[in-house]
């Protein structure tokens, strides 16, 4: 196929971009920068330089092009996000965003449509030892700050889903780690990653199995559903930080109490703190014939430190 990727030159884009060309897809990569259209090229892939925020400048950058698929992963998160403002970029990247995106697939002639999620769509609660599934409810808000961030994950489905002649699918990631390891380690020495000390498990999924399950659904997936791209080992923040310190010999992460990550970081430190979710990957493994090749962060962790 040729595909056309926004969010090429991220750290999720990256190995996106190059699963892709690996299994024989022609790529075009979407990119505000000069040194991100330098950097697709490197790849073998084809930049369009544009924003896709502004949608004039988007779809002129887009005139004459023809792709069979288009492929949304753009996020604003180079770092976790601490409050609820450091959210608002990647909210608008999943409503209106979308929407752009959706327009260019229509342009160029594209029917099928990936979309990104994050599994806190289910909610950002602990969900006790209840394995959640695709079928389990998605968009629950409970009159809280968060209410926007899940509304958000919520459009970037329903568009996808229900845009005239484009194939849909969403594919719900648990939290991405392992090509950032370097930017944890900088921060771990600068001391700015806390984490808490009681945190619930959360489903983790190394970005080399998140690209891979990306081409898969790409090829297999099928239209209107979501797939849940997790590993099979939910664990705490503080056991993934602690692990990437220790292979790194990087200094260990300051632990905090809940009370006090969520008074100096009321997003993060709530989702450190207070989020608990068993996530199911099943359905992924049974339709898209994808599974892990990181099982858990241990082994995605050493594997990093080996390459």
């Amino acid at each position: 196929m040729k595909v056309i990727v926004a969010g090429a030159t991220g750290t999720l884009g990256v190995p996106v971009v190059k699963q892709l060309i690996e299994a024989g897809h022609a790529v075009a990569g979407i990119t505000r920068s000069g040194n991100g259209a330098e950097r697709l090229r490197q790849l073998g892939a084809t930049p369009i330089l544009a924003d896709a925020m502004d949608r004039t400048g988007l779809l002129r950058a887009v005139a004459g092009e023809q792709a069979d698929a288009v492929l949304h992963e753009l996020t604003a998160l180079k770092k976790p996000p601490l409050g609820h403002s450091g959210m608002a970029e990647t909210d608008a990247l999943r409503v209106q965003g979308t929407k752009n995106l959706l327009e260019v697939a229509q342009h160029v002639g594209a029917r099928r449509f990936l979309t990104q999620s994050i599994v806190f769509g289910y909610g950002y609660r602990d969900h006790g030892e209840h394995v959640l599934t695709e079928d389990s409810p998605f968009g629950q808000t409970d009159g809280s700050r968060f209410d926007a961030h899940v509304d958000a994950m919520v459009s970037t489905e329903q568009q996808a889903f229900h845009a005239e002649g484009i194939e849909g699918i969403s594919l719900r990631y648990g939290i991405l780690y392992g090509e950032d390891a370097d930017t944890v380690v900088r921060m771990l020495r600068k001391r700015a990653l806390p984490v808490a000390r009681h945190g619930g498990r959360i489903p983790f999924v190394h970005h080399l199995d998140a690209a891979s399950a990306t081409v898969a659904a790409l090829e297999r997936g099928v239209a209107g559903q979501a797939y849940n791209i997790v590993d099979d080992t939910p664990a705490t923040f503080r056991e993934l930080i602690t692990r990437i310190a220790e292979a790194r010999h990087a200094p260990k992460p300051l632990v905090l109490p809940g009370w006090l990550l969520k008074l100096v970081a009321p997003y993060g430190g709530m989702v450190l703190a207070d989020v608990s979710m068993r996530v199911s990957n099943a359905k992924a493994k049974r339709e898209l014939a994808w599974a892990p090749r990181y099982p858990s962060f241990r082994e995605g962790v050493r594997s990093g430190v080996e390459r």
